[in-house]
């Protein structure tokens, strides 16, 4: 697994071994950023349940303007702080140690605002569907925050239609694929 363009190209990323957290392909990962490459300028990215940092070291990478990273499983924080300081990343980058639900709680006390939110959460246990619940009345997200999850491709989002989000776009791949969520204007 590498970053696949910007300050850090072609540097090689670590990842944890086991099944605790499965890295998304390169080839994945140039597609959602070809995606999502207009937005990234300046942002303020949000990478939760983020595994060895990929998403998140991408886009600080491409020119986010910060990046945080959620993660509760040590050995993968302990490969995201490695990650970002093999790629020199780690001056605009936060690590926060913590369960997602409880991470969203201390960035609203601390203000925080972003405009990207990326989540690739175990597949097929709902964690998505609290984590969207958990935004709906955040402060963390503003009219134009773009919320990405990458999911199974099983997993339903028609409880969206009964909150304030709506899906805009969805792209398949053979066994995932990623769902960009909006708020509905």
């Amino acid at each position: 697994m590498r970053v696949i363009a910007g300050k850090a190209k072609r540097l090689k990323l670590k990842t944890i071994e086991g099944l605790d957290t499965r890295p998304t392909t390169d080839r994945i990962k140039e597609t959602l950023f070809n995606m999502i490459n207009i937005h990234l300028a300046d942002c303020d990215f949000l990478d939760l349940f983020s595994g060895s940092g990929a998403i998140g070291i991408e886009a600080l990478s491409r020119g986010a303007r910060s990046a945080v990273f959620v993660e509760n499983n040590r050995l993968a924080i302990n490969c995201i702080k490695e990650n970002l300081h093999t790629t020199k990343l780690d001056d605009n980058a936060v690590v926060l140690g913590l369960d997602v639900l409880s991470a969203l709680r201390a960035l609203e006390i601390q203000n925080k605002v972003f405009d990207v939110i990326f989540m690739d959460p175990p597949y097929n246990q709902l964690l998505e569907k609290q984590v969207l619940e958990a935004l709906q009345n955040s402060s963390i997200i503003y009219c134009d925050t773009i919320i990405i999850v990458e999911a199974s491709i099983e997993t339903d989002f028609s409880y969206l239609e009964n909150t304030k989000f709506r899906v805009y776009k969805e792209k398949k791949y053979k066994t995932n694929k990623h769902v960009f969520i909006e708020i509905k204007k």
